[in-house]
């Protein structure tokens, strides 16, 4: 794989950061104006023709990897679609409205986001749920372990920042199946965040503690969502491991088809997102990360983050798009 990175390092080169930020504010744009309608599938369904026909315009050769279901599933973009006008191979990964019940109801923390990185380079997996834990930048390796209880691995961050366990603030998905970990942060006496949607933005949370309040991500959410955050902590640092959760025969089998050879892997960062990848999101509603759209008389504004691994950078990007030039902003 390797080899297969470096090679395709100018790929990646080649491609213009703000033509990917284009593709998720048009997908951003599109479900914006949709918010609180109350309509999740149209929601979802209008960023998702928006973020297929931007990335049609690439000049790549382009495979979604890490989709919203399979090919069974279309009108969704799903997982093995070709997408761009023809080019170097690269890998996608989409979530082209995460948080819809967010956006249906108007509430903060929806996202447009995707990842684009050298072929080959994106776990391929089937839409399925997967553990996960991630923590932020300046740890020493292997600090939490996916393996390791909540209670363990709250001690061994609490130590690695030197601070008592009960100042490690924890972000869960508001579901009955974190239950038990919510009632292990409890006895601990540590902070606990839930958030009903976006463990995308839940993970990346943990990259900035001083401005999010969150040190570490744990939990089972989508396999989607771990790779498209895995791809974000690439290029800012941090820790993440993730599993995918193969509970049936027939997923075993998908997963098998697309080179998951071991249903019962941890999977660390680096194999979750490797070479060199870009993330860009765009702002819906109003988050913690970024701005949601706003729609002025003369102008529509929007806010994206766009992450480059390579480099390490993080640009933020505020946007005014013209009404009168919005056909292609």
């Amino acid at each position: 794989m390797t080899d297969l990175i470096v090679k395709g390092q100018d790929i990646i080169d080649r491609i213009l950061t703000l033509e990917l930020v284009r593709v998720t504010e048009r997908a951003a744009i599109a479900s914006a104006r949709l918010r609180g309608r109350g309509d999740e599938k149209a929601a979802d369904q209008a960023a998702v023709d928006a973020m297929r026909r931007e990335l049609h315009r690439l000049p790549i050769d382009g495979t979604v990897v890490i989709g919203e279901g399979e090919r069974d599933e279309a009108p969704m973009l799903f997982i093995g679609e070709k997408l761009g006008t023809g080019g170097s191979a690269v890998d996608i990964a989409v979530d082209p409205l995460e948080g819809t019940t967010l956006c249906a109801h108007d509430m903060p923390g929806s996202i447009a986001v995707m990842a684009m990185a050298t072929g080959g380079a994106l776990l391929h997996a089937p839409d399925v749920y997967m553990e996960k834990i991630a923590v932020g930048p300046g740890y020493p390796q292997g600090v939490v372990d996916l393996d390791k209880s909540i209670e363990e691995n709250v001690a061994a961050l609490a130590k690695a920042k030197g601070v008592s366990s009960k100042e490690i603030s924890v972000l869960l998905l508001d579901r009955p199946r974190h239950k038990p970990i919510l009632e292990a942060c409890r006895e601990i006496g540590c902070p606990v965040r839930l958030i009903p949607d976006g463990d995308v933005a839940g993970v990346i949370f943990t990259t900035r503690p001083n401005e999010t309040g969150i040190d570490l991500y744990v939990g089972i959410g989508g396999a989607p969502e771990g790779v498209l955050a895995a791809g974000a902590l690439r290029c800012v640092g941090g820790q993440m491991q993730g599993r995918l959760i193969l509970d049936t025969d027939e997923k075993i089998a998908r997963a098998a088809q697309m080179g998951v050879k071991d249903p019962k892997r941890k999977y660390d960062l680096t194999e979750l997102a490797a070479g060199d990848v870009i993330v860009s999101l765009t702002g819906v509603t109003d988050g913690a990360l970024v701005s949601g759209v706003k729609f002025d008389e003369d102008a529509i504004r929007t806010e994206t983050l766009i992450y480059r691994s390579t480099t390490g950078t993080v640009r933020r990007i505020a946007t005014e798009h013209r009404q009168k030039a919005r056909g292609r902003a």
